[in-house]
C-alpha cells in the first residue's frame, strides 16, 4: 500500500507538461527519466534511496526525499483544485 496517500504532480526540466506521481513506482520512474536529462550525482544517490525502499516506512521517508529534490529544484507542481 502506497504510505502517503497523496497524489503530486512533478514536471521534468525544461518540460512544461507535469506528470502525476502516485506511489513509489512512480517516482521511480521519473527519478530515472530525470538522471538522464540532469546527469547530477545527487539524483543518483536520490534513486538508490528510492530503489531501497522495501517498507511502508522507508518508503514514505524516500517519497519525502523525492518531494524536497523537486521542490528545492522548483519542479513540485501545485494540484489545483477540483
Amino acid at each position: 500500500m502506497y504510505p502517503d496517500h497523496q497524489q503530486f504532480n512533478a514536471c521534468l526540466p525544461r518540460l512544461e507538461k507535469a506528470e502525476r506521481i502516485t506511489g513509489l513506482y512512480d517516482a521511480q520512474v521519473f527519478t530515472r527519466r530525470w538522471i538522464i536529462r540532469d546527469k547530477d550525482p545527487a539524483l543518483k544517490a536520490l534513486m538508490r534511496c528510492l530503489d531501497k525502499a522495501r517498507s511502508n516506512e522507508m518508503a514514505a521517508s524516500a517519497l519525502l526525499d523525492f518531494k524536497s529534490a523537486l521542490a528545492s529544484r522548483g519542479l513540485l507542481v501545485r494540484a489545483s483544485p477540483v
